[in-house]
């Protein structure tokens, strides 16, 4: 069981994950803040609940959800998480130790609790998905009635179906926290998302 707490944060409105494993151990997903009010209203919450930050992920290298990287980690002296493909994205700004490099069904331990990782390219080569009991992290594959763009370096089409289809594998009731936008679940995107309609 996890708490999950939301953020806006970022000029393209990411969405910013602190995920909580009940027992103060806890992550942070997709840090794309660029302003100390972005900053500020994150790390008050992890201040207030007396949260010990074990990891950040990252579910792909786009600069809006990787921005804050550095200061949080700098805060919390904690890894880097990222897919072995994107890795690029962030070793010309981070030092290379820092970064832990994920591939498929790789487990993300935070206190009692468990993430696996799921390789969802499509919007880049090393895009992401976290899955834990009930919840899934999509970043910028699935989105409340959408999907990420294809049209950037390393998006694809082929892989973001092959994709779509291993998210869309889950059962229904699973909620979806997605890279943007509003959270849904699995059996609403099946049942409303226009873009699914090609799987």
């Amino acid at each position: 069981m996890v708490e999950v707490k939301s953020f806006i944060v970022g000029a393209l409105s990411t969405n910013c994950y602190v995920v909580n494993g009940l027992e103060k151990d806890a992550i942070i997903i997709d840090p794309g803040m660029e302003t100390r009010s972005d900053l500020s209203k994150i790390t008050s919450y992890i201040k207030a609940n007396f949260l010990k930050i074990k990891l950040i992920v990252n579910s792909h290298g786009h600069f809006d959800h990787v921005s804050g990287n550095l200061i949080v980690q700098s805060m919390y002296n904690c890894p880097i998480c990222i897919h072995e493909k994107d890795a690029p994205f962030l070793e010309k700004i981070i030092e290379k130790p820092v970064i832990k490099r994920l591939k498929d069904g790789d487990l993300l331990n935070f206190g009692k609790n468990i993430l696996r990782i799921i390789s969802t390219p499509g919007h880049t080569l090393g895009g992401i998905s976290l899955v834990g009991e009930k919840i899934v992290f999509t970043g910028d594959t699935l989105f409340s009635k959408g999907i990420g763009r294809m049209d950037f370096p390393g998006g694809s089409k082929s892989d973001m179906k092959e994709s779509l289809k291993k998210i869309t594998a889950l059962n229904d009731e699973f909620i979806v926290y997605p890279g943007h936008g509003s959270i849904t679940t699995i059996g609403e995107e099946k049942a409303e998302n226009p873009f699914l309609n090609w799987l």
